[in-house]
């Protein structure tokens, strides 16, 4: 079996690898570095155009991300925090277009205004008390709302169209919202770094057997599922970012800071419409509040998509229960996640999420015009045929052990790292690949303090000019930021 040594081993052709993949290039150009992909095509999971919601998440409208409280107060700390993640991804991307790293920004990011619609008394309340919260932070200064029907027509033609005039609506609106093909952004980043000769893209290449050696560094066993051949490759680094199959390549890798550690798969369908006349009609992604029961990535949106350059409507998702963890996966790969250390934290996930479990399968059950009666909250005119069903890609929550030691379910995106900074894995979902360069910087801090304590750290703020400071607390520097940022990748135009 032959043996290939290189600095850096990326696990997963999405977006988290070619972000890490991207940087690390930059940061140090010598670093050997090689990519290997289970399919015939980077991106064409989690990260592809046609299994996420596309939306650049920046906690504009995402209803999920600003709970309400038992008081009836709306807690905005994590939509700030994704605000402020997704600004990061901006400036990394917008620095990639300056310095030719990426195509002109219509290949992969739109302009898209981001909504918030809600209907019912309480519900509008709820929205009116949020605007209030998010207009008075100067990330979401912008933020407009309105309860004039008039005005709404306007933000949202084909959501108002029929719909009934005594009913009680209200909506929040920022233009300069996105809808992100992620699937191309990944794929262009792979494309770049395919012109370095210190950079190995392998296809079709499966992860087998960890090995963790002495010297500190990873003995990888990878299989070609073409010739059906392995060879082994030595890094001194590996990163896990393969979506839903990171958590049984964590689970293989042995390292101690996995134990514990499970996965809940859910599974998702969109309602797609491509005819012209209807899409034309509809430029925007309109989110409402999730169903009671429903887990908080369900959120019910209608959204304009803009896929490998091809403009469609869609809606969902419709969440389902499924043993895969990946859309390409095994049946089997739930049971074979379970292990003495996790075991436990899944059976207490398990019995206490037995609600979550049956709403999943009752998604799956729908009909065609159950879901579509679901669509016409959101398109009161909309017609069954015009519509057809799709499937989404694979998410996989994660389970984990809480303070006393039983299982909890997380629904957002989790870093876990070897104590020597050798290995690293991402786990989780939403909000995923919108704020990959900051987890990716987390990776960096993490598993490479040295370096950059050694002037990664400078290099790194000349690609993302806010770095080290807080977009959070510094309305100057944000202005200043995003003001570049919206004119170089042509948003708001």
């Amino acid at each position: 079996m032959t043996t290939e040594k290189v600095d850096v081993l990326l696990v997963g052709g999405g977006a988290m690898s070619a972000t890490l993949g991207t940087l690390l290039r930059r940061l140090d150009p010598s670093l050997q570095i090689t990519l290997v992909e289970r399919l015939d095509h980077v991106a064409h999971e989690s990260t592809d155009g046609w299994n996420n919601a596309g939306t650049g998440h920046a906690g504009y409208c995402e209803l999920n991300y600003t709970p309400q409280t038992a008081d009836g107060d709306v807690e905005i700390d994590r939509a700030l925090s994704i605000n402020a993640n997704f600004e990061i991804s901006l400036q990394l991307w917008s620095y990639l277009v300056r310095e030719g790293g990426l195509p002109e920004p219509k290949n992969f990011i739109n302009t898209t205004p981001h909504l918030s619609f809600v209907w019912g008394e309480d519900n509008v309340e709820f929205l009116r008390r949020r605007h209030e919260k998010l207009s008075a932070h100067h990330l979401f200064k912008e933020m407009e709302y309105s309860e004039d029907p008039a005005v709404l027509e306007q933000w949202m033609p084909l959501v108002m169209k029929d719909r009934d005039p005594s009913e009680k609506v209200a909506a929040t609106r920022i233009a300069h919202g996105t809808d992100v093909d992620f699937g191309s952004l990944a794929r262009n980043m792979v494309k770049n770094l395919q012109n370095d000769d210190n950079f190995t893209l392998c296809l079709n290449h499966e992860v087998n057997d960890f090995d963790h050696a002495k010297d500190g560094s990873w003995h990888v066993r990878v299989k070609d599922r073409k010739s059906g051949k392995s060879k082994t490759i030595q890094a001194n680094f590996v990163f896990l970012g393969a979506g839903g199959g990171a958590l049984p390549l964590l689970q293989a890798s042995g390292i101690d800071e996995a134990d514990g550690y499970g996965g809940f798969p859910v599974s998702g369908q969109w309602l797609v419409c491509k005819d012209p006349e209807i899409v034309a009609q509809h430029s925007a992604k309109v989110y409402g509040k999730a169903a009671i029961g429903a887990p908080p990535m369900s959120v019910p949106h209608l959204d304009t998509r803009i896929i490998n350059g091809e403009p469609a409507l869609l809606f969902g998702p419709f969440a389902g229960f499924t043993m895969k963890f990946l859309k390409s996966g095994s049946k089997f790969d739930l049971l074979k996640s379970v292990s003495v250390s996790n075991l436990m934290p899944m059976m207490d996930v398990g019995f206490n999420n037995m609600d979550l479990t049956k709403y999943l399968i009752s998604e799956v059950r729908q009909s065609h015009k159950e879901r579509v009666g679901t669509l016409r909250g959101y398109y009161p005119a909309c017609k069954a045929g015009d519509w057809t069903l799709a499937r989404a890609g694979q998410r996989v929550q994660i389970i984990k052990k809480d303070a006393s030691g039983r299982g909890k379910l997380e629904f957002g995106t989790e870093l876990v790292a070897a104590k020597d900074g050798s290995l690293a894995a991402l786990l989780g979902a939403s909000p995923g690949a919108s704020v990959a360069v900051q987890a990716m910087i987390e990776v960096l801090e993490r598993c490479f303090p040295e370096k950059m304590a050694s002037g990664w750290d400078k290099r790194l703020k000349e690609m993302i000019p806010s770095y080290g400071e807080s977009l959070k607390n510094d309305a100057e520097l944000l202005g200043c930021i995003r003001s570049e940022v919206l004119s170089t990748l042509k948003i708001g135009e």
